[in-house]
């Protein structure tokens, strides 16, 4: 059983708190990132959706988890189990830094997460307030869009992310 934490970056103009749009634990949130099975090595060709409202028995029948799945290569099977409350949004004082802020936390058991996907509907807020809701990162462009209420422009680009092993 090894823990990895998914750790998100952006460069935010004029923007704070970006983060999935119903927070970092929405259940309905579809985390999507590749597979590396631990003991073969070979990486699933297409995303994995993981979310919190849909769980599973695993094989020995203890507990639940949020993805059971066998590599197609060895046929070992493995599973996913997400771990919320770990997670914060991206802050305007992160992106500046150049520090990523921890999203979601796996508990993975056979397999590694790897090349997350920016899917689903995320969220952000201008320094003024103005709230940004329904933000579509999924084509890998970036989002640009005027804050009235601010006078300025605000956008979100250079988004990327990693897996860390954590405790």
């Amino acid at each position: 059983m090894v823990n990895y934490v998914l750790k998100i970056t952006a460069d935010l103009e004029n923007l704070t708190n970006l983060q999935p749009s119903g927070g970092c634990d929405d259940p309905n949130f579809p985390y999507l990132f590749k597979l590396k099975c631990e003991q073969c090595g070979e990486v699933t060709q297409k995303e994995t959706c993981v979310t919190l409202n849909e769980t599973f028995t695993p094989p020995g029948g203890r507990g639940t988890c949020h993805l059971v799945q066998k590599c197609k290569f060895c046929g070992r099977e493995g599973n996913v189990t997400m771990i919320p409350g770990k997670g914060r949004p991206l802050t305007g004082e992160d992106s500046e830094a150049g520090e990523h802020a921890p999203l979601m936390v796996f508990d993975c058991r056979g397999y590694e997460p790897i090349d997350f996907g920016f899917g689903g509907f995320w969220k952000a807020e201008a320094e003024s307030g103005t709230k940004f809701d329904e933000i579509d990162l999924s084509s890998g462009e970036e989002f640009t869009e005027y804050d009235e209420k601010g006078e300025c422009p605000v956008m979100i680009s250079n988004f990327r992310a990693s897996f860390t092993v954590t405790k």
